[in-house]
């Protein structure tokens, strides 16, 4: 793993982490160094701050067969798994449940002094949304979680899938007037219950919600270094704004020809964000 950006004096004079000398390819970051280069910046302790976590190919596909895990890649995942234990709450859409079969997120012992000093649980909760709540509740995400999943839906979903919602455990909030759930809405909602450290994984169609709804503060971005052609799906589906939002680059990482990359909302001027220029960082 190398750090592209930003430059700090350990990557620009050829030291690693903590002056360890960095080969020419780069090595494989500790989990700790994960979660430094990733750590969420300090208004999310104030806020709810929303990032998402996706990964494209060169071709702009967010998705190869229906999934997404034959254009990632180990570290790939070793950054999603990282990213996860940062969080407080996991955002998912319904079909991404479907398609991807979530599973609950688990306790993990290398992040667990970490999540304690942040005032966290053992693991993040689930949140789903659905308009239809077209989903299997027998699911091991709803039935054997280790922190309760919850369901975000609108005021007019159906009613019998409520009722089959909240008699399988579940707890519904409701975060819309319609069926459809009001991203702004959703958001308030899980930030209410504490929840400020939002990720979501997708799907597309969500993520599209997310970003025409403005509320999405940040996108880390694998971009994969394959070709697949084909009419898959992007990264974020929907409506297109009328004014592209202009996000700026907070960090970028590289390793096996995969680019790590983390964009903020832009907040004036050209400078990184100080939270992303970390003092520690590798080569």
């Amino acid at each position: 793993m190398r750090r592209l950006f930003p430059v700090t004096y350990e990557t620009a004079d050829g030291k690693g982490y903590e002056g360890r000398e960095a080969s020419p390819e780069g090595r494989e970051w500790s989990l700790d160094e994960l979660a430094d280069a990733y750590a969420y910046p300090p208004e999310a302790g104030r806020a709810p701050w929303l990032r998402a976590n996706m990964v494209s190919t060169l071709d702009g596909a967010a998705q190869h067969d229906g999934r997404s895990q034959p254009i990632s890649c180990d570290t790939d995942m070793r950054i999603f798994g990282t990213l996860r234990a940062l969080a407080d709450v996991v955002v998912v859409g319904a079909e991404t449940v479907r398609l991807e079969g979530y599973r609950p997120a688990r306790a993990r012992e290398a992040f667990a002094e970490r999540r304690k000093a942040a005032g966290q649980g053992p693991a993040p909760q689930i949140a789903v949304i659905s308009a239809s709540l077209d989903l299997d509740f027998g699911l091991p995400l709803f039935t054997d979680p280790l922190v309760p999943t919850l369901l975000l839906t609108g005021a007019s979903a159906p009613a019998e899938r409520v009722a089959a919602a909240r008699a399988a455990g579940v707890e519904v909030l409701i975060a819309g007037d319609g069926a459809a759930v009001e991203p702004d809405r959703a958001v308030a909602a899980l930030g209410e219950r504490g929840l400020r450290r939002l990720l979501t994984e997708g799907g597309p169609r969500m993520l599209g919600q997310f970003v025409a709804g403005g509320v999405l503060d940040e996108l880390c971005l694998t971009v994969s270094p394959m070709l697949t052609a084909g009419d898959a799906q992007r990264i974020a589906g929907g409506s297109a704004l009328a004014v592209p939002e202009r996000f700026e680059l907070a960090s970028l990482l590289e390793e096996d020809g995969f680019l790590f990359s983390r964009y903020a909302r832009q907040r004036g001027g050209h400078q990184p964000l100080p939270w992303a220029a970390r003092r520690h960082s590798a080569e």
